[in-house]
């Protein structure tokens, strides 16, 4: 219960204080930084003086008119559609199974931490253990596979290009499928019980509970899976540069290895770097603004509207009234 005269609100900054103290000392200045030298000359190995271009943009246009920027672009985006819609979907069955009054899933700790474990489990061993399932000539997919009798020779899988895609997109599925389950698991558990009490009393199927009461109730848990994994999958860079360095012919490039291939390699190009960085920090505010608009409560919405409507007739007929009265 609530006790009156007692503020919980600064309970909830001061365990926010901690990391915004964190981010102010360590994070704000590279981000500001990374985007002011976008805007400059700065590129080579320990060099730290720059100036500002005459066209503060010309950065910004050569990353643009880059042939494999826009190449980066595409396989980001390919990457993270072919790994979040099954992810999504997944967890969404998982979360139904976890969760449903009826069927009361026993051992379902142990589940849970075997489908979160891929989660914890380091880029970089990920990375080793695929390269050794999908091994050529010998490996244990391509012995399967020839067992099976579904292949005479062994598949090169990292020379072909929508199947280094497919490794990449079913890796950063494993991976994230478990996390996504276990927030869309908790947001269902905040959900009133006597909502689904009543359902089954009503008669309603588990499909149709799902449907019509879960859902609709976890809006803002779904919003917050689908910016946080937009966020990540625009940001993808440790599973395509350990397991095939963006290769084969670039068909696993993303954006981040781009970036880091152009700040990090060759000429040390930092300025453009930062321009890219810059841009994808634009793509993904203007798609996150979009998801935002998307998923918003239209119902919500109508209302607000309506009282607002509602708020300015009163102060309408509050200044008629006081007319009246002089």
């Amino acid at each position: 219960m609530r006790r009156k005269g007692v503020n919980y609100a600064k309970y909830g900054y001061i365990f926010c204080l901690p990391f915004v103290l964190v981010f102010l000392l360590f994070s704000l200045y590279p981000i500001l930084y990374t985007a002011v030298i976008g805007f400059t000359d700065l590129k080579g190995l320990g060099r730290t003086d720059f100036r500002f271009l005459e066209n503060p943009f010309q950065n910004f246009q050569m990353i643009l008119s880059n042939g494999s920027f826009q190449e980066s672009l595409g396989n980001t985006a390919i990457l993270w559609i072919a790994n979040f819609i099954p992810q999504i979907l997944l967890a969404l069955l998982l979360t139904a199974w976890f969760t449903s009054h009826r069927r009361k899933v026993k051992g379902q700790g142990a589940f849970k931490v075997l489908f979160y474990m891929p989660n914890i489990i380091t880029a970089a061993t990920i990375a080793i253990l695929f390269n050794s399932l999908f091994g050529y000539p010998m490996g244990p997919v391509n012995s399967l596979l020839q067992g099976l009798g579904l292949t005479d020779t062994p598949i090169y899988f990292a020379v072909q290009r929508w199947t280094a895609r497919g490794i990449v997109s079913f890796i950063q599925f494993w991976m994230w499928y478990g996390y996504t389950m276990i927030v869309l698991v908790s947001g269902v558990l905040g959900i009133n019980p006597e909502i689904f009490s009543a359902a089954e009393i009503d008669g309603a199927s588990g499909i149709k509970t799902f449907l019509y009461i879960t859902l609709p109730n976890l809006r803002t848990i779904l919003l917050y899976t689908l910016i946080t994994s937009l966020i990540g999958g625009l940001q993808m860079f440790d599973i395509p540069k350990l397991f095939l360095m963006g290769g084969p012919d670039g068909a696993t490039l993303t954006t981040s290895v781009f970036i880091y291939n152009q700040a990090f390699s060759g000429s040390y190009l930092y300025n453009r770097a930062a321009a890219a960085s810059m841009i994808m920090f634009v793509v993904i505010s203007a798609l996150s603004g979009l998801l935002f608009y998307l998923m918003r409560d239209k119902y919500a919405v109508k209302e607000k509207k309506a009282e607002n409507a509602r708020r300015k007739l009163e102060k309408r007929a509050a200044k008629e009234a006081g007319r009246k009265n002089l």
